[in-house]
């Protein structure tokens, strides 16, 4: 993967950390869970989505990645692929016992289904 230097939030030293460090050749789910969250708090939806599909590509048992992946969707207007990003967390972290993960992300389907049109 290429750093791309467009995506780096002017004045986020730590988005510029982040990436600088995936530049070097580190990979993993955590480092793209860690820039998919910071690129959605600034605003970044497109950033952020493709960082979290990295990470649960990494990891598909990563449910705090699911998680991610459902929340920059639904910033990016997905709704329907955050729904599907979430029902898939929500089946990981049952499997591995993350009750609290899999309750978080149910809120988020249900908030996602009462806000769709119907």
């Amino acid at each position: 993967a290429v750093w791309r230097a467009e995506e780096a939030e002017v004045g986020d030293p730590l988005i510029e950390n982040l990436e600088a460090l995936h530049a070097k050749g580190t990979d993993n789910p955590g480092l793209r869970l860690a820039l998919a969250s910071r690129y959605l708090a600034s605003g970044n939806s497109t950033a952020a989505v493709r960082h979290a599909e990295a990470a649960v590509a990494l990891d598909p048992q990563y449910s705090a990645g699911w998680k991610a992946l459902g929340r920059a969707r639904e910033a990016a207007g997905a709704a329907v692929e955050a729904t599907q990003a979430y029902e898939r967390g929500i089946a990981v972290a049952e499997e591995r016992g993350d009750q609290q993960a899999a309750k978080e992300m149910r809120v988020f389907v249900r908030r996602l289904a009462k806000a769709a049109p119907r």
